[in-house]
């Protein structure tokens, strides 16, 4: 069962206060929610809150046999799935939903195409042990920006875990408990995050509004504020100003000076997401009395 259309009167409050370049919870324009990070008691394990948007990502590696086209590569697979109590818009159907299935390609092409994780160094041996992480996303609250929150979370999985230290003598491989070595980090070539932008466009039926002639831009939207904006703007990005993804929903028109000024203030969050996570992470590991390294 879907939840009802938002009614005329939500609109009409929601499109008074962006004439103000104000939001219906207090934000900015480009101010995001607050973001929490919960450590389980396992490394890999994190829980992800972005407002009320909460996620929650976990990392196991075991060890198996490369691909035979990429004997010196490791692997990586992303899986995600949206809970039923994230929200009634989602359905119990059996089969997964729209939401989900494109949720999952921008997560794999957000974290797994962008080469986030240095995959030549998870080979054990080559042509014969690699290992294979796995990275599991459950969605368990859907307050708006799923995708963000989403993203956010298996980066900074990926961020926390560590793979068991191996030693290989000859064809002979063998696995050390963290009670003997302590284990590994994985070693990330960089950390893409990704920034959702919802887009008001100046055609809108609010004649104040309508009398604008670049579309309103909103950092991080809430979920009435997604139902309501005539397109996103997502954008994966990482501090040094690499671009990972860029995906546009929605009709409404961009000028290349509008991408950009967008690129920009990700940028700028993205370096603050950098230091946050940086610190956060440090912070469990000191707590866990892991070496850092």
């Amino acid at each position: 069962m879907r939840p009802p259309s938002p009614s005329i009167p939500e609109k009409e409050f929601l499109f008074s206060t962006l004439e103000k370049s104000l939001r219906l919870d207090g934000r900015g324009l480009i101010e995001m929610r607050p973001l929490e990070l919960t450590f389980g008691e396992e490394l890999g394990h994190v829980d992800c809150t972005l407002g009320k948007t909460r996620v929650l990502a976990q990392v196991d590696a075991k060890m198996v046999r490369p691909l035979p086209e990429r004997p010196f590569e490791g692997i990586i697979s992303v899986h995600s799935e949206i809970s039923p109590m994230a929200s009634p818009e989602y359905e119990s159907t059996g089969r997964p939903s729209d939401e989900e299935v494109a949720l999952s390609r921008m997560l794999d092409k957000v974290i797994r195409r962008s080469d986030a994780v240095d995959r030549e160094a998870l080979c054990i041996l080559a042509g014969q042990r690699v290992w294979h992480l796995r990275l599991t996303i459950h969605c368990l609250s859907d307050a708006g920006n799923l995708l963000d929150c989403a993203c956010m979370a298996g980066m900074v999985a990926l961020r926390h875990f560590r793979r068991p230290d191996v030693e290989v003598i000859g064809d002979e491989v063998t696995v050390h408990p963290p009670s003997s070595r302590a284990p590994v980090p994985l070693s990330l070539h960089h950390t893409p995050f990704s920034l959702t932008f919802a887009l008001f466009a100046p055609s809108s039926s609010h004649t104040n509004i309508s009398s604008q002639t670049a579309p309103i831009t909103l950092l991080d939207p809430s979920l009435l504020e997604q139902r309501l904006a005539s397109g996103t703007l997502s954008l994966a990005l990482n501090a040094q100003r690499e671009l990972c993804v860029v995906h546009k929903a929605g009709g409404v028109p961009l000028t290349p000076e509008e991408v950009l000024s967008a690129v920009n203030i990700a940028v700028q969050k993205a370096k603050e997401l950098e230091k946050m996570v940086d610190a956060r992470v440090r912070e469990d590991w000191a707590m866990k009395k892991i070496e850092v390294r």
